[in-house]
């Protein structure tokens, strides 16, 4: 049996249990309520206690599932597997056990996915869409190497300028940027001149996180933030773009201090902080007011991150140098071919010395991003950084900077 036929068969077991109860419901409709609700409760659970999927055998379920799980490698066809996480408790269970995390199988299924580190050993392909109209930014996974015109939507995020500062509102719902939203899941914070960003995650990377303190205590406009947002700001990235005495004519040089992942995770066998769910917090767990606003001109401390520890325990990258081409009189990197355009914004991200790991590690490109349209730029990231985590630092390179250009 397919698993279109499958969740068809579903359909319709499920779409009998419904009419059972609407039948119920009209019967009784004369009786008292209280009457009426037990026997439409009782009717509903019976139908469903007698549907072949509810007592499905979990050993059975779990071959079901793997099969499936196994043919959808790529998008789309890999949204049966969301779809199978969505039928019940027990298959979205067994489902969420099958899947693998990024760093295991190189794919990019559930949400959470965006927040976990890339697969070990290959780029993970992307590309970012920019709409100057409206100062929004798309990722999409990229489906074929040929093209970037079609591809898996993953993040959406915002420009909003203030007086003092600059702000990239990071959500997973493109409809819906904005702090307020049950999808807003970070954003990146520039200062006055461009040179210095901090990443923010919405909730805590790992277990140690610690909220960045806020001095001002004013809400987010009028609007009544959701319960279940997540509410904090954990600096999980610093990232400072050097001044370049040559003006346009010279690269950027730019340096990213990871707060959330130790500098050993480059190395073989190094572990990085993977996040397994969102969590949605408590309603008593925060004030009235979960969200706050810090003031822009204040400095955000390296040692106020998520690594208890010298800065030197932070992984901390580093742009790959260019080299001067004589012939074409303008600065090269190899790409691999997934560059096209000339741009100050691209780049390439290695690990740095300062880590104190020798050796391969540091030659290995961890994050690249690079101009091949008008409004159209690839991101390729790999291990140990997450999708979110590139996605804000190629943000960085939008922003205007005044005393770098």
């Amino acid at each position: 049996m397919s698993f279109k036929s499958i969740i068809q068969d579903m359909r319709g077991e499920f779409g009998s249990i419904s009419r059972k109860g609407f039948e119920v419901k009209f019967n009784y409709g004369l009786r008292s309520r209280s009457h009426r609700v037990v026997q439409d409760s009782s009717m509903v659970v019976d139908a469903l206690r007698q549907s072949c999927w509810a007592n499905m055998p979990p050993e059975l379920l779990r071959d079901v599932l793997m099969r499936i799980e196994a043919s959808e490698s790529t998008w789309p066809p890999r949204k049966n597997v969301v779809a199978c996480a969505g039928v019940c408790r027990s298959w979205r269970e067994i489902t969420k056990e099958i899947v693998k995390t990024p760093e295991l199988s190189g794919k990019l299924t559930f949400p959470i996915s965006l927040k976990q580190p890339g697969p070990r050993g290959s780029l993970l392909q992307c590309f970012i869409k920019r709409n100057r109209s409206n100062q929004t930014y798309h990722l999409y996974l990229g489906l074929n190497q040929a093209s970037t015109d079609d591809g898996k939507f993953l993040l959406a995020a915002r420009k909003c300028r203030r007086p003092t500062c600059t702000d990239y509102i990071i959500s997973l719902n493109a409809d819906d940027v904005s702090k307020g939203s049950t999808t807003y899941i970070g954003k990146l914070r520039s200062n006055f001149l461009g040179t210095k960003f901090t990443v923010y995650d919405a909730q805590p990377p790992n277990a140690g996180a610690r909220i960045s303190k806020s001095r001002s205590t004013r809400r987010l406009g009028s609007r009544q933030v959701s319960p279940r947002v997540p509410a904090g700001n954990y600096p999980v990235a610093h990232i400072s773009y050097e001044l370049n005495v040559l003006g346009s004519r010279g690269p950027r040089r730019m340096q990213c201090v990871m707060d959330a992942i130790p500098a050993n995770a480059i190395e073989p066998g190094g572990v990085a902080p993977t996040q397994t769910e969102f969590v949605l917090s408590n309603v008593d767990s925060f004030p009235s007011f979960p969200f706050f606003r810090s003031k822009s001109n204040r400095t955000e401390s390296l040692h106020s991150g998520l690594l208890s520890g010298p800065k030197d325990e932070m992984l901390v990258l580093k742009n790959k140098a260019p080299r001067w081409h004589e012939q074409l009189q303008c600065w090269c990197l190899n790409f691999n071919g997934r560059v096209t355009v000339a741009s100050v914004k691209n780049f390439q991200l290695v690990a740095s010395a300062e880590n104190g790991v020798a050796g391969q590690e540091h030659e290995n490109v961890i994050l690249q991003f690079g101009k091949v349209g008008k409004d159209v730029f690839t991101m390729d990231y790999q291990y140990p950084i997450s999708a979110f985590q590139a996605f804000a630092i190629c943000l960085s390179s939008f922003d205007t900077k005044i005393a770098c250009e």
